[in-house]
């Protein structure tokens, strides 16, 4: 069994900062390119920002400048730097994962997200 569980969500101030960190667990191969996506309600699921294997990342124009998306090989992780956070960035954020759990295909893994609330 693979789990993707998110954490470091809450409620900020707008300016101010947050960094989430994803955990991929259980049984892994490898992975592949790892992601930030979020949901605010009524909306769709947007990506926030990607990082491949190879380390390339990308991001969403409306976060370019204020997010990092950055990974830890070794631990399966990734994490999203929030900085200069607007209230327009009030979402569920969520990890995603394209990941293999033995020399196969790879498959898409998502976690149960966390909640990133900016008001004042």
């Amino acid at each position: 069994q693979v789990q993707l569980v998110e954490s470091g969500g809450g409620l900020v101030q707008p300016g101010g900062s947050l960094r989430l960190s994803c955990a991929a667990s259980g049984n892994i191969f490898s992975i592949n390119a790892m992601r930030w996506y979020r949901q605010a309600p009524g909306k769709q699921r947007d990506l926030v920002a990607g990082i491949t294997s190879g380390g390339s990342t990308n991001y969403a124009d409306s976060v370019k400048g204020r997010f990092t998306i950055s990974r830890d090989y070794a631990k399966n992780m990734v994490y999203l730097q929030m900085n200069s956070l607007k209230p327009q960035d009030t979402a569920v954020y969520y990890c995603n994962a394209d990941l293999r759990s033995d020399p196969g295909p790879f498959y898409d893994y998502w976690g149960q997200g966390t909640q990133v609330t900016v008001s004042s």
